[in-house]
């Protein structure tokens, strides 16, 4: 025990043990400054120093932007920017399944693997969303009685023009001799206009092509999306100016007068109009005189 209290004592002194620090003039040994020290002195201070010095560096780290320099921590703006990219990537992804079916249900069209008149652009998605058998389509009396009014005065209506309902003047595709004429009872929802082979066949107004194909039954046909809701067809081309996504202005070349596919009896194009994802009479909206 004693020597474990003369040991104690020992160390006891030796932290407590005053020491001088002096700074002296190299030349003229004058002092400058003096610190008067001990070994406890010291060691508490350097261990403050270190804690204070490891916290600041710790604040600088989490709270500026130093901590992008240090490897292995990302930067804010690349976080930033790769939450707008996904987003961004999300509603290009929604955009890009609705357009595809739209396309699909065009391409059937074109097949002959649905009626024309079984399609409706507005009602595309929305068949994806709902269940059909959970709505009732069926219409009153009242709607049928108000839907028959409309459609005769609309039929004897001499002032009022079915282009206005577009907003936009269109152009005549091709320039010839109406063979065959729209007619909705025989399926029949276009004009075949009977022009020289290799005529140019011009785009009716500005638009996106959206289908620039060969098919089996009508050739070569390209389809031009207007705005509005105006969908512009042209078949049995015989040939094709324009690719799918290219954008068109009214009056541009956009393929040639052909005889092309297996429903077709000689040179002419067989030009259709949908509005609105509906079948539309092409005179209503061109004078092809």
């Amino acid at each position: 025990m004693a020597k474990k209290a003369k040991r104690s004592k020992e160390i006891k002194k030796k932290l407590l043990h005053k020491y001088r620090l002096v700074i002296l003039n190299e030349s003229t040994f004058e002092e400058k400054i003096s610190f008067k020290l001990s070994r406890l002195n010291v060691f508490v201070t350097g261990t403050l120093a270190i804690i204070l010095l490891i916290g600041l560096t710790t604040l600088l780290i989490a709270f500026t932007p130093l901590r992008e320099y240090i490897p292995g921590y990302s930067s804010t703006r690349l976080k930033r920017q790769a939450t707008e990219l996904t987003y961004k990537t999300d509603s290009l992804v929604t955009v890009l399944n609705y357009t595809n079916k739209y396309l699909e249900n065009v391409q059937k069209v074109l097949r002959g693997d649905i009626e024309n008149n079984e399609i409706n652009r507005d009602s595309l998605f929305e068949r994806y969303k709902l269940d059909p058998s959970s709505i009732n389509l069926r219409p009153i009396q009242e709607d049928l009685q108000l839907r028959e009014q409309v459609e005769l005065e609309d039929k004897y209506n001499l002032f009022e023009r079915n282009a206005e309902t577009i907003g936009t003047i269109l152009f005549a595709p091709v320039s010839g001799t109406l063979s065959q004429e729209y007619d909705a009872d025989k399926k029949h929802f276009a004009v075949d206009i009977v022009a020289p082979q290799g005529a140019s066949v011009k785009s009716v107004a500005d638009g996106v092509v959206i289908f620039s194909e060969w098919t089996a039954s009508t050739g070569y046909v390209i389809i031009i999306e207007h705005k509005n809701d105006l969908t512009s067809v042209y078949k049995h081309n015989g040939s094709l100016a324009k690719s799918q996504g290219d954008h068109v202005v009214a009056g541009e070349v956009i393929a040639s007068v052909g005889n092309t596919g297996e429903l077709t009896t000689g040179p002419h194009l067989h030009f259709e109009l949908w509005l609105k994802g509906k079948p539309v009479n092409p005179l209503d909206f061109i004078d092809f005189n």
